[in-house]
């Protein structure tokens, strides 16, 4: 009985992340998280398996999605995403948007439930985490509790600020390590 494409995109994703969060890691301390020296006699201080510690109570950093520029129609999100990740578990995302006017179309946050709906822009199943009022002042903080993909989107006008606005990021987060 075979895995199917799900179960072969969901190893492939788990053993790339993991690969991810591995390498920029030092790989010079033994299964014992004893401490050699490397080949240039510097000496590597990571201990614990496998070579360090996971430290859930290290502090978490509260990121602004797409920065100076906040949630707004016609920023690429997806690469912001890219450039500025990777994310950690307790990492904050503050999403800041103005509030509806005359002016400004209105914005808000929802959850995607999987990759197929992220890609497509499919509301159908989503979860609305911040309406359109949520984004003034410090914005709508949502803290990355769990170790899964999260696919975030403008859910205003059908999909249209997803789809034409480029209104959508997704994050895999990684375990913080010290």
């Amino acid at each position: 009985m075979g895995l199917g494409n799900t179960g072969a995109i969901v190893i492939l994703v788990a053993i790339s992340m993991f690969g991810i969060g591995m390498a920029n890691k030092n790989f010079s301390a033994d299964w014992n998280g004893n401490t050699s020296a490397d080949w240039n006699g510097n000496t590597n201080y990571t201990t614990g398996w496998p070579y360090g510690h996971w430290n859930p109570t290290q502090t978490s950093k509260r990121i602004i999605v797409g920065g100076s520029e906040n949630w707004h129609f016609g920023f690429n999100y997806t690469d912001w995403a890219i450039r500025n990740g990777p994310f950690f578990l307790n990492d904050k995302l503050v999403f800041k948007f103005d509030p509806p006017n005359d002016t400004t179309h209105p914005h808000s946050v929802s959850l995607l439930p999987n990759f197929w709906s992220f890609q497509n822009c499919d509301f159908r199943r989503a979860k609305r985490i911040a309406q359109v009022t949520q984004g003034q002042g410090e914005g709508f903080e949502f803290v990355i509790k769990r170790w899964q993909p999260y696919y975030f989107a403008c859910g205003e006008r059908n999909g249209f600020h997803c789809n034409n606005g480029m209104m959508k990021f997704a994050v895999w987060p990684l375990i913080r390590w010290y």
